[in-house]
């Protein structure tokens, strides 16, 4: 278990870090943002009723990157996009252009915020609609998808040219906006942790932040961001010159209050000035100081899955009219020509970690309140922060609890990522066992 850390009385304010003239700022961060909105119709992803290419824009989204460095060690780089997903093999070849940089796969975290109000991109819920994508469209997404590995690229080198010393401080706060979807009254993580960024000058640079949410509010036929695009664009009117990044917590069963709307934008807005009003408030409290240089790493376990169907039952599936049926056909088809099903999925935890001070957990896919719960309980809550939807794509990623449970977190949901199955029990003691071993090799223990 890691140990519990007493930060006694070193705080500062968030608005003001007193140092001395002679003082250094200990940390260098560098940003970038870019738009990421594509000036063409394209089909979204997120809700597989959609029919049609998207309408037209009603809020630019884009992709954010911010670059850390201390005294020893290449910086660490954190992207935030608006996007469903990220794909593990977009990861990869991000990591490989980035190589040159001295940026290796520890090093490079991607948050998707999970808007379902993004453009649908190549091996993210590609079986969501329930029948094939025609030519027309996968050429516009595979369009896209290149655009958008582009952008991401472009993003992470220029906020690593970027970097200038900085002052980096963390708080949390809790916003009430989420509930859990499968359960009245079932578990949920309202912590906002929070992350602020001052210049060598005292000025706000950046605040990144979390929280465990679906952004599903909006479900028409127009690209945003969601609540999560409203919640950034309120940060940075809020705090002249700041660059705001949102990630999203362990919320794959938990739904924002009023959930699934349709067109009602002043819905998600006012979802996303809540956010931006407990940022306000903790940005005006003191602060815990990061001044540790980030160390990194990144780790792949293999968490099988279920054992699969017989083809028979494939095809008996493969008659089924809707999603069910267009998997299926889908699974047949790669067994015709002689491929082999998943079994297992490949799946990276990242930790990136400043000494005692804090603690980045980012774990794949859409991970059940479970996870942050439990991680925070037994392991530092002082200083731990989970992200999900981060790095790779591998569907929903259900606790014990859920896994036994059923239901769409439970496994229904892989029809729609293409994977052929659910997961096997077992898996949510490998994720937390590898947690629990990257964050005590940090503090050197055996």
């Amino acid at each position: 278990m890691i140990k519990r850390i007493a930060f006694g009385l070193v705080m500062v304010l968030a608005l003001v870090w007193p140092v001395s003239a002679d003082e250094p700022a200990p940390l260098k961060v560098g940003l970038a943002s870019v738009d990421i909105t594509p000036g063409y119709p394209i089909r979204l992803n997120g809700f597989g009723m959609r029919t049609k290419e998207s309408e037209g824009v009603r809020q630019p989204i884009r992709a954010c990157a911010m670059a850390i460095s201390g005294a020893e060690g290449s910086p660490v780089v954190i992207i935030t996009v608006d996007t469903l997903g990220i794909p593990d093999d977009l990861t990869d070849r991000i990591v490989e252009a980035l190589k040159p940089l001295g940026i290796d796969r520890s090093r490079i975290a991607i948050c998707a915020s999970h808007t379902h109000s993004g453009p649908m991109i190549r091996n993210c819920a590609n079986t969501l609609f329930g029948q094939p994508i025609p030519d027309s469209q996968w050429q516009t997404i595979l369009k896209y998808s290149a655009e958008l590995e582009h952008h991401l690229v472009d993003v992470a080198s220029r906020a690593i040219a970027d970097q200038k010393p900085a002052r980096l401080s963390w708080g949390s706060g809790k916003v009430g906006f989420a509930f859990n979807r499968r359960t009245k009254g079932g578990p949920v993580d309202h912590d906002l942790p929070m992350l602020a960024v001052h210049g060598a000058d005292g000025e706000l640079r950046a605040v990144f932040t979390n929280y465990a949410c679906h952004c599903v509010t909006l479900s028409d036929d127009m690209i945003s961001g969601d609540w999560a695009g409203y919640a950034a664009e309120q940060i940075q009117r809020r705090n002249q010159g700041c660059q705001a990044m949102i990630a999203i917590g362990c919320g794959a069963d938990s739904n924002p209050r009023g959930g699934v709307l349709g067109n009602k934008a002043d819905a998600a807005e006012a979802l996303g000035i809540e956010l931006a009003d407990e940022v306000q408030r903790v940005l005006a409290t003191p602060l815990k100081p990061i001044t540790a240089s980030p160390a990194a790493m990144v780790q792949r376990i293999s968490l099988p899955l279920a054992p699969l169907p017989p083809r028979e039952r494939w095809e008996e599936l493969a008659k089924q009219p809707n999603a069910i049926g267009h998997h299926a056909r889908t699974q047949l088809a790669r067994l015709d020509r002689g491929e082999a099903l998943m079994t297992e999925i490949s799946y990276p935890i990242q930790t990136i970690h400043f000494d005692t001070e804090l603690a980045w957990v980012f774990l794949p896919g859409e991970v059940v309140v479970d996870y942050a719960l439990r991680l925070k309980k037994e392991l530092d809550p002082q200083r731990l922060w989970v992200n999900s939807y981060a790095n790779a794509c591998p569907g929903y990623v259900p606790s014990e609890r859920i896994l036994r449970e059923g239901g769409y977190e439970g496994g229904g949901a892989m029809v729609y990522y293409d994977i052929p199955g659910p997961y096997a029990a077992g898996l949510e003691e490998e994720i937390v066992s590898c947690v629990r071993a990257q964050l005590a090799a940090f503090q050197g223990q055996p």
